[in-house]
């Protein structure tokens, strides 16, 4: 979720995507991280995702052109990708989204940032968002939420919609009959994460509980400790208003959970050993 600060109108951020104006290095970047992302994803992600890119046209050959992917995207779910320059407002964010309208920057990174960047670029925001848009229940599921972030606004409750984004259309995973699999586009994005997310012992794998996932806090700067699973690629969680305000209200009363902490009531799938994390803070220290 964005924490830019500025308008909170969705038009002053949009822009066109300047598909002309990308270099042939541009073009080489993208190639270099889809083929190397799409051969990590295979049997590790949600095949809806894969089937996804497919439809869309997004491959290695180059950059898409967000003209000729929009005709696919509004066709399947009424929804398009709208350049914006950056990270964007709250509310703004929110707008785009509940008018079906998905935020993605325009620039790609530099070829000595393949493997890390702070803020996300068109190589996450479109290869690792919006494959599963082209769903429909996922589709609905990211228009209900730019709803819930409107009302969210006005009753004090970002932070339990900024964790929802985090551990769901971010970071998270779903149990699929061939077995556990990618779900979230930061992990789809993320050669690092995708092999961690699902095969490190490290980290917890906890069955995804709406009140739970709105109490954790999560890491911005490294791997989770946590990640939420859902029951089924199509398992996103109802976010009806009438439900939320009263849940919100509820969670003002309990405490937050810190990334890597197990609840008693927690349905634990994989109790991780913290080994990552916990080698990282000694070699800090």
């Amino acid at each position: 979720m964005n924490t830019a600060t500025g308008s909170d109108d969705p038009r002053d951020y949009m822009r066109d995507q300047g598909f002309e104006n990308y270099t042939e290095a541009d073009h080489a970047t993208w190639s270099i991280l889809a083929k190397r992302q799409r051969e990590l994803l295979q049997g590790r992600i949600a095949d809806q995702f894969l089937e996804g890119l497919d439809h869309l046209g997004i491959g290695d050959e180059g950059i898409p052109d967000f003209r000729v992917m929009n005709q696919r995207l509004k066709a399947a779910t009424g929804w398009e990708v709208v350049a914006v320059p950056g990270l964007i407002p709250d509310l703004a964010f929110f707008r785009m989204l509940a008018n079906r309208q998905f935020p993605a920057g325009f620039w790609i990174r530099k070829p000595e940032q393949l493997d890390y960047i702070e803020e996300p670029d068109i190589f996450h925001d479109v290869f690792g968002h919006v494959p599963l848009i082209m769903q429909p229940i996922y589709a609905d599921y990211l228009e209900s939420y730019g709803k819930a972030g409107l009302v969210a606004a006005e009753h004090g409750a970002l932070k339990y919609l900024a964790r929802l984004y985090w551990y769901t259309v971010e970071f998270s995973l779903a149990q699929t009959p061939d077995g556990m699999r990618i779900v979230g586009a930061g992990i789809a994005s993320s050669p690092g994460e995708t092999i961690f997310a699902l095969e490190s012992p490290s980290p917890n794998r906890v069955a995804f509980d709406l009140g739970r996932v709105m109490r954790t806090l999560y890491r911005i700067d490294d791997y989770q400790e946590t990640y939420f699973v859902l029951d089924g690629v199509e398992a996103w969680p109802s976010l009806d208003i009438d439900r939320l305000i009263p849940l919100w209200k509820e969670l003002e009363g309990q405490g937050e959970i810190k990334p890597g902490e197990i609840q008693p009531e927690d349905r634990v799938l994989t109790q991780g050993d913290g080994s990552y994390h916990r080698s990282k803070s000694k070699s800090a220290a």
